[in-house]
């Protein structure tokens, strides 16, 4: 949510409403559950090599360490990763 709400203000990120609505409505359309950000997960940005400087996406991979999730992403650096990852 942040990410996409810093992007939408920017004028990077083209929405049909504001990004708290529309990830709402879409969470609700394909059921998916938000997660908190836990000192679990903050854990494993200790552990991460440096491939990926973008803050963002580094929280993104500690959340799916975290949790067992897979990150949908075509970024080669976020790959090196050792979190299960799909395109």
């Amino acid at each position: 949510m942040w990410e996409m709400t810093v992007k939408y203000q920017l004028g990077k990120l083209p929405l049909p409403e504001n990004p708290v609505d529309f990830a709402r409505k879409q969470r609700e359309v394909y059921a998916i559950e938000p997660i908190d950000l836990t000192d679990t997960a903050i854990r494993h940005l200790l552990l991460l090599p440096d491939y990926h400087r973008d803050p963002f996406d580094r929280m993104l991979i500690c959340q799916a360490l975290a949790h067992g999730l897979t990150i949908l992403t075509p970024d080669h650096f976020i790959q090196r990763y050792p979190v299960l990852t799909a395109w």
